[in-house]
This record gives structure tokens, sequence and C-alpha cells, in this order.
């Protein structure tokens, strides 16, 4: 019986243990099984296991970056890095250097094993391989972690030390009681005592626990989180503060646009992530959606059209191929009606100059279906505000720019933690190429606030917790 119980106890513990382990493990898919590099002057696939620093890796969009690369070549290269710096927005790559005391997130001209390219092409020299890469030391940091004993095992711990203590001295007591007192043989009295020991000592209690902390891991795999040992579950039970991530933990990692400022007001998106479902209302009735304004379409339409994003469905979800915000731009063209392939169709792009630090816009340039040729500009609204002499007034006609409006609309945006782009356009008949220089002067837009919102589950909670002091951006 006691034999049988052992057992029992042994086989919950290793089975729900296994699963826990065979779940983490599926975490591996995280690095690249393979990378493309330049050996002898030519291409070749490799295993990303054979990698050694010197090697020249060749990355580009749909890519996971299979070791730590110091940039030799980067055009319109994004890399998505929320796995390791926690950033929702893809981080712009060049080749430039940075100071060797820059903050991990700052250093654009490294890309980090595991992460992935979202955007553009690039090279990279191979610095760092497996345990030596930024996510190979946190790896190492997650082994290097002492085991610590939860509340409750310390408990049963203590007790288990002083009830084996008690039981063995009231056994050596009742052992010479049995012979001194009563006369019993020494054999018939260890018989006896042995018994009795056997019968206080509660083999059952760990099996019991054991039981018990398999069905409180049961009901946190049906709410979607993976404990690795059995009495975490216990931990969490007496867990009062919890450290966490923000970007996909708390957050959708789905980059979402929240607001249209446009001349003559503000407008407003419902929905989250990139599931083009919603509508536009004013803040102040946010239950009555309004008609797309015309400036407001114009500047969808610039949105969706200076854009190298693509939208689309796989998995049974919305899912987007290339930069997150350009993605959010796109659902939010989509929820005003606007089709992107009929889009693309219908005003064709002719030329395009990518996004680029140094003058931190992107621009195509379009013919329109009646054959004029425009360019259509989004970027940071400083620099665009800056290269625009007009506006694009509330009954799509164009006037003067209010630059203290869009100053005002800006910090509005900002102060809500949204990230902030501005749009712009104009007529250019003449042009048959696009370069920074022709841009000329523009006619502004508006601008799109963008957020990265919580995950439903995330947002509730206790009628009786506290509510945050300030807002997280």
């Amino acid at each position: 019986m006691i034999v049988g119980v052992v057992l029992v106890n042994a086989i919950v513990g290793f089975v729900q243990e296994g699963r826990a382990e065979q779940a983490l493990g599926a975490l591996g898919s995280l690095l690249a099984p393979a990378a493309w590099v330049l050996r002898d002057g030519r291409r070749r696939r490799v295993d990303a296991a054979d990698l050694v620093p010197g090697d020249v890796v060749l990355i580009e969009a749909g890519d996971r970056v299979p070791a730590d690369l110091r940039l030799l070549y980067a055009r319109g290269l994004l890399i998505d890095e929320a796995i390791l710096t926690g950033e929702s927005v893809a981080s712009d790559k060049c080749e430039t250097p940075v100071p060797a005391a820059a903050p991990l997130a700052e250093r654009d001209s490294m890309a980090w094993s595991g992460t992935l390219v979202a955007a553009g092409q690039g090279r990279g020299l191979v610095v760092a391989t497996g345990r030596a890469t930024e996510m190979g030391r946190i790896g190492d940091l997650l082994r290097s972690v002492g085991s610590l004993s939860t509340p409750l095992l310390a408990q049963i711990d203590r007790f288990g030390r002083r009830f084996a203590s008690f039981s063995a001295l009231a056994a050596l007591g009742l052992f010479a009681f049995a012979v001194i007192a009563r006369g019993y043989a020494a054999v018939d009295a260890l018989m006896l005592v042995v018994a009795l020991a056997v019968g206080v000592i509660p083999e059952s209690l760990p099996a019991v626990i054991t039981i018990t902390l398999a069905i409180g891991v049961r009901r946190m795999a049906a709410r979607h989180a993976i404990v690795r040992r059995l009495p975490a579950v216990e931990t969490l039970g007496a867990t009062s503060v919890i450290c966490t991530d923000k970007t996909g933990t708390l957050t959708l990692n789905e980059m979402t646009t929240r607001r249209l400022a446009i001349a003559g007001g503000e407008l407003f998106l419902d929905g989250a992530g990139y599931a083009p479902a919603g509508s536009l209302h004013r803040a102040d009735a946010p239950q009555t959606p309004v008609a797309v304004p015309p400036p407001a379409r114009r500047l969808l339409e610039i949105a969706l059209l200076c854009n190298d994003a693509r939208l689309g469905v796989r998995d049974a979800q919305w899912q987007v191929d290339g930069d997150p915000m350009e993605g959010a731009l796109i659902a939010a063209a989509m929820k005003a009606g606007l089709e992107p392939a009929a889009e693309h169709a219908r005003q064709p792009r002719l030329d395009a100059i990518p996004f680029d630090a140094r003058h931190r816009f992107m621009a195509t340039l379009h013919a329109a279906a009646d054959g004029t040729r425009w360019i259509a500009v989004k970027g940071a609204p400083e620099a665009l505000l800056a290269i625009s002499g007009r506006q694009l007034d509330a009954d799509g006609g164009v006037g003067p720019l209010d630059r203290a409006y869009w100053d005002t609309c800006i910090a509005r945006a900002a102060a809500a933690g949204e990230r902030v782009l501005g749009f712009a356009w104009r007529i250019a008949p003449d042009l048959t190429s696009l370069r920074p220089a022709a841009i000329g002067e523009l006619v502004f837009a508006g601008i799109a606030g963008l957020v990265d919102p919580p995950r439903p589950e995330a947002a509730a909670r206790s009628p009786n917790a506290p509510r945050p002091a300030s807002r997280s951006r």
C-alpha cells in the first residue's frame, strides 16, 4: 500500500511537469532553423546551428534573425524586436555605427538573434551565436536562478521534520516501555513499534498535495498559462504583486489606429488589432458612427497607398506582413470602406522613396484614375509640417496651414500615449520619378494616432483593485 501511494505521487508529478516541459520546448521555434550566408563568394543555405562568428548572413522580410549580426548593409530594414526589448513597433535599422554604451534598444546597427524581419533587406556579419547572443544571455540568467521553496513546501518540510522527530522519540519510548515494563520480547516489541510508526505517518499526504496541485495546473492550462513546476501553483495563489512586460503580454502586440485629426476636429475608430471591423465616431458621441468626411478619406487614401505592408487572414486571424503601423493604417482604411486591392489598381504606384531617418518620411508617386499624377507622403508630423504650405480644409478644399492647430492635435495625441504619424500630398503632373529634393511644397491632410491596445483579459480585474495613478505609454 505504501509503495502504491508513492508510485501514484511520482507518476502524477512526472506526467504533469512533463507536459509543461513539452510546451516550453515548443518555444525553441524562436530560433531560426536555417539561414542564407555568403561563403566562397556564393549564396548558400546552411543550418543556423552551423553559423560561426565571421559569417555574412543575408536577411529579408519574413526571416528570423539566426544570430547576433553587425549590419553591413540595410535598405528599408525594419525588425520586430518585441521579444527582446518589448518595443511593439518594428525598429528601423541602418549600418551607421552607434556608441558602444548605447542601450540595447537603440543599437540600430545590430540585428539580434530570434527577432523577426518585418520589412526590407539587409546583410550582416555574425558577431555572436548560441549562448553568446543576447537571447542566450537571457537563457543563462534563467538557468542561474536558484530554486526557492514555496510557502506550502516550507510548511510541509517543517511539519515532516517535527513529526518524524516526534515519531522516532515516541517509538523509542514505546519500545523501552514494552520491553522493560511489560516484559515483551525485543523482537515482538520491535514489530509492534514499527507497525504503529508506519500507521501514524501520513504516507498519503504527498499524494494528496500533488493531486491538488495538478488540478490547479489543469485549471491554469485552461486559461492558457503554462506552469512548469507544480508548487508554482501554490505560489501564484499567494502572490500580491506581479511584474510583467507589456508588449504581447498585457497588450495585443497589434498596432491599432485610434485617432484621426483633420481640419475641423478629431475622429476616433472602434475596434482593436488588425481586424478591419469598426467605424468612425466623434469623441462626444462614441455610439454614433459618422460618415467619412472628405479630408479623412484623403488621409486614409494616402495611408493605404503610401504603404508597403499587406493585411490578410491567415490561420483564421487577421495578420500583417510588414510594418505593424502600416498594417494598422490599412485596417483603418478598410474600416472607412476603402478596398486595398481596388485602390492600388485604380491608382497604381509609379515610384517610391522608402522611409529614411534623414528625411523622416516615405513618399510614393501615383497615377490617378483621370491620369493625374500625385505624391502621397507619410511620416513624422513635424517633418511634414515643415515642408507643407497649405492644408486640406474640412470641406475638402485647400487653405492656408494652421500650424498652431496641428501642434495642439499632436500634443493631445502624444499625451494619450499614442504614436503619431502625419500625412500630406500634392499634385505632380510632370514627375516621372521620385527623389527627396523633388517632393516640393505639400498640402497637409492630417495626423493619425496609433496605440498597442491592452488585451481584454488583461483589462479585466477585481472591482476592489486599486486604479493606476497614471497612464502607461
